[in-house]
């Protein structure tokens, strides 16, 4: 196609705008202009939501927008605007809730009519190419939205003044509202974890029903509170909902990773797309849980989500990791790149893999997906052990070793047979606050699974994001000359595609914030940590609200004005990554741990504060909130273990690194690890806190490793031993 048949889109930077640029539709990007002319024209505007994941999103651009007819339609009657969810989120969460409020669903696509000032009046999700689904067809959406805007006009005003009401009161846009009532209180805690047990799917784990999505927050939540209190209750929640997540179809049995949710129950068949942030905060729950239980399962599934994550969101040569991967091929695919036919199978294993194979992972001549019933998703329905016994009381006698490794050479061939099919997109936009939380959950995964790789990778990766996402000196009117900014994306998935500076949300600032101060804690830089805290003093001057407390969504700017976006949000709720709120609280808390500097914690807590009357009503999807509530509640532990001078004997440095080990070993939020060889223990290289103390100790010059506990505000004597230091932590962490 030339380009002269190119729709505006041809200009725009996402992906997923990028993939309309053929459409016949006359698309404008979100701006200005589009409302100049939606104005000039009088015309209602049609606002497209979606992302280049979003298998539904392709379906309706094939079906719909493909289409001369509807686009003869929407360029008549219509100024179109398509807005890419991952590169706009503020926008979105916006009209996400205006939709809800009109129609009672939200989701993507989402398909929005606005005034030509951008106010919304009409809306839905998906709109078949024909009467379907129990929705009207898209033509005659648009001919009568069309025909209402130009007949019954005041009715669509007023419609439009309802709908900017509603989200105006909704519970996260609380931009001018006055503090809750609640206090601060392990009472919202259990008021979460309360949810969490009555939503509880007590035989397929997770929470609710079909659609089932992971809820990592709420799960990390759950084994915090696990570690603390050894109840079984919390334990059967963690163990079942992470057992039947990892050998379901909604874990990639082959490649490693998660898809981003199942369709049913049972955990079994998935939306097949993965996405980083899915899969950063899924890497914690697994981490996080091997820790509290030891279960090698757990390790290892930890460890095939970084196989994953390496092989496929990683950029290798720069750093970062990407945004996701598509779920399909095309529109007739769904999920066949993923899925398995029993004659595919037996084509690329022998008779005795091919007969482990199917029955471990249930591969029969009827499969589960109803486009194509031959086709199997591959979930774990029997152990190697019961395996093994089948196969044996059919006449063979084959031991559970030998199944094992037949199973692992069948795992290897389908996957080298899987990559020769084609592969689903890649998004290989390289999102702030996407990164951060991988690289966050790269930095944990390190010092528990001991990966140096893993360290390396997200370390280079943070240093990118700094690099190029933070501008240390405002260079935008109107920002306070003392403070940085941060973008939202750092690179683009199309090397040809212009980047385009889309300043950064406070998601961005508080993750970033928070990667900053693990990789301080990581690698004992002070460089880190003084990163860490310019990006949350640029959180503050941007974000924070000092009439009401708590940070808005985004910073006001000149297209602040546009449609929707003048509503400010707080946002509280997970959907579905960590809200931004409690993050920034988190970051802020961390912070005065380190500094004793009382303004982190009043922000912190006027955040917290904020929230306390409604959050417990929110349930699990107020977790990240309840994690902030638990690092405001509990008293810090840091423990730094300085170890003595490589020049120093063997047997002082092998108990440096065991002293660090079982300091990383507990998992619990209030606790941080700091790992220094002697020499480095100066003012210089510590933080506030630490400058004070622990430069003074005599021990420093005595050529041993040891370990210094600190809780609260009071550090105990030096410790020696790996024994030791296990009983004061398990004291400390009561």
């Amino acid at each position: 196609m030339t380009t002269s048949t190119l729709n505006s889109l041809a200009r725009a930077s996402s992906a997923y705008l990028r993939s309309a640029m053929h459409q016949p539709i006359h698309w404008h990007e979100w701006g200005d202009e589009a409302f100049a002319t939606a104005q000039r024209e009088n015309k209602p505007m049609l606002l497209d939501i979606g992302a280049v994941w979003c298998h539904w999103c392709h379906v309706m651009d094939r079906e719909s927008y493909d289409d001369p007819e509807v686009a003869a339609i929407v360029n008549e009657h219509f100024i179109a605007v398509k807005v890419d969810r991952d590169e706009r989120p503020d926008i979105d969460s916006r009209y996400q809730a205006a939709i809800s409020a009109v129609s009672g669903q939200g989701g993507w696509p989402l398909t929005a009519f606005l005034t030509p000032d951008g106010k919304p009046f009409y809306g839905g999700t998906y709109f078949p190419p024909t009467d379907g689904y129990g929705r009207p067809s898209f033509k005659r959406v648009l001919t009568s939205i069309a025909a209402a805007y130009k007949e019954k006009n005041a009715d669509v005003m007023e419609q439009a003044k309802m709908v900017e009401s509603a989200i105006a009161q909704a519970e996260s846009f609380t931009g001018r509202g006055v503090k809750s009532d609640g206090k601060i209180s392990p009472a919202i805690i259990d008021a979460i974890v309360n949810s969490a047990f009555s939503m509880f799917d007590a035989r397929n784990g997770g929470f609710g029903n079909a659609p089932k999505f992971p809820h990592p927050s709420v799960l990390d939540l759950l084994i915090a509170q696990y570690s603390r209190t050894k109840d079984d209750r919390l334990l059967n929640v963690i163990v079942t909902t992470l057992d039947h997540m990892a050998n379901g179809g909604v874990y990639d049995q082959l490649a490693g990773g998660f898809h981003r949710y199942s369709v049913d129950e049972r955990w079994v068949v998935p939306h097949f797309e993965k996405m980083s942030y899915d899969n950063s905060e899924l890497l914690k729950n697994y981490v996080h849980a091997y820790q509290a239980t030891g279960s090698e399962f757990f390790a290892a599934v930890a460890r095939d989500i970084i196989r994953w994550m390496d092989e496929w969101l990683s950029d290798r040569q720069h750093g970062g990791f990407y945004a996701s991967q598509d779920a399909d091929i095309n529109l007739e695919d769904d999920g066949d790149y993923f899925t398995w036919t029993l004659d595919e199978t037996r084509a690329v294993l022998t008779d005795e893999e091919a007969q482990v194979a199917t029955l471990y992972y249930d591969i029969n001549e009827i499969g589960e997906m109803h486009h194509n019933p031959a086709k199997n998703v591959l979930f774990v329905r029997a152990s190697i052990e019961e395996i093994a016994r089948r196969i044996s009381a059919g006449g063979q006698q084959v031991g559970e070793q030998q199944v094992k490794a037949l199973l692992d050479s069948a795992k290897k061939k389908m996957y080298a047979a899987r990559l020769q099919r084609p592969t689903p997109y890649i998004d290989k936009t390289v999102y702030v606050a996407w990164n951060s939380m991988c690289v966050s959950a790269y930095l944990e995964a390190a010092k528990v699974l001991h990966s140096e790789d893993a360290r390396r990778f997200a370390l280079r990766s943070l240093d990118r994001i700094l690099a190029e996402a933070w501008k240390p000196h405002a260079a935008t009117q109107g920002d306070a000359p003392e403070h940085g900014t941060l973008l939202h994306v750092v690179a683009y998935s199309d090397p040809q595609a212009e980047h385009r500076a889309v300043p950064g949300l406070l998601d961005d600032y508080a993750a970033t914030a928070i990667a900053c101060l693990d990789a301080y804690e990581a690698t004992a830089d002070l460089s880190y940590f003084k990163f860490a805290q310019s990006i949350s003093h640029a959180m503050i001057a941007r974000f924070f609200d000092p009439v009401s407390g708590g940070f808005f969504d985004a910073a006001p700017s000149s297209s602040s004005s546009l449609g929707v976006l003048s509503t400010r949000r707080k946002p509280l709720q997970d959907s579905p990554t960590p809200a931004g709120n409690p993050m920034a609280a988190i970051a802020l808390l961390r912070l005065h741990h380190y500094t004793d500097d009382a303004g982190y914690r009043e922000k912190a807590e006027e955040t917290l504060e904020t929230f306390a009357g409604v959050a417990g009503q929110l349930g699990i999807f107020a977790a990240t909130y309840g994690i902030a509530v638990t690092h405001f509640l509990n008293p810090p532990v840091q423990v730094v273990v300085i170890a003595a001078e490589e020049s120093q004997d063997q047997a002082s440095q092998d108990e440096a690194r065991e002293l660090a080990a079982v300091a990383n070993s507990a998992f619990t939020f209030n606790k941080s690890v700091l790992r220094l060889s002697a020499s480095r223990v100066v003012a210089e290289n510590l933080p506030p806190a630490l400058a004070l103390t622990l430069p003074q100790l005599p021990i420093l010059r005595s050529g041993k490793s040891f370990a210094v506990l600190c809780s609260g505000s009071t550090c105990q004597p030096p410790i020696a031993t790996s024994r030791e230091l296990r009983d004061a932590m398990a004291s400390a962490l009561k």
